[in-house]
């Protein structure tokens, strides 16, 4: 029997609530994208505007002259009016004018459903971790490894889907967008993808039997013949 085995576990688990925390804050945060008008005069106000799975954050920046390589409105951490609403397809009594579009109406739920399915694997292979911990059943490590290497790719498809209805939306003609980015709750999806899949597959990897090294052990475990 591997006596390091439990050790590898829980480190193993440690990494992967790292993960799981930054699936919740990228879930629940709403910088996925950055989104700004093209800047036609100075010294006046313009709207940029930050989203994520649920939500429209619009902010009015002050803008003074930029250089010549800027063309957008902000940064979006420039001081102003701020102002946060969910979107209409969620709660059908707001509005949210920059996704009446219907594809990025369907991009949005899309992005949303998925993610709310990565992190119910999360939650789901964390309680089957626990429950080996407490019952020393060490079986259970095998599906919850499973669960987050699923929780990963639905996490990773759910950015794929916001990066395909941000394209969509600066290319099309029916908006003001010219300039967009990806920030911080993007970043935060992709880093928990990256160890929710890896360390899912690591956990795996560390429940299932241990090989023989050398063919005597196989012959020395087997039962004798009568």
């Amino acid at each position: 029997m591997d006596e390091s085995k439990p050790l590898k576990v829980r480190l193993t688990f440690s990494v992967i609530l790292v993960g799981v925390s930054l699936l919740f804050a990228a879930v629940v945060t709403d910088h996925w994208a950055v989104l700004s008008p093209k800047v036609e005069e100075y010294n006046a106000t313009c709207e940029a505007a930050h989203f994520g799975l649920w939500r429209l954050c619009t902010k009015r920046i002050f803008m003074q002259e930029q250089g010549p390589k800027e063309k957008g409105c902000g940064p979006i951490s420039l001081p102003g009016e701020h102002n946060c609403s969910y979107f209409k397809h969620f709660t059908p009594g707001q509005s949210s004018e920059i996704f009446e579009v219907t594809t990025q109406k369907e991009y949005s739920i899309s992005a949303a459903a998925i993610a709310i399915f990565s992190v119910g694997f999360a939650i789901i292979g964390t309680i089957c971790v626990l429950l080996s911990f407490r019952k020393k059943k060490d079986y259970l490590l095998k599906p919850a490894s499973m669960f987050y290497t699923f929780a990963g790719l639905c996490i990773i498809i759910s950015v794929e889907v916001m990066r395909q209805s941000v394209k969509r939306m600066i290319d099309s003609e029916e908006t003001v967008w010219i300039e967009y980015s990806y920030s911080w709750s993007f970043a935060c999806a992709c880093a928990s993808f990256v160890l929710l899949f890896i360390c899912g597959i690591t956990l795996l990897l560390i429940a299932l039997p241990r090989f023989p090294q050398n063919p005597w052990e196989t012959c020395m475990d087997a039962e004798p013949e009568h």
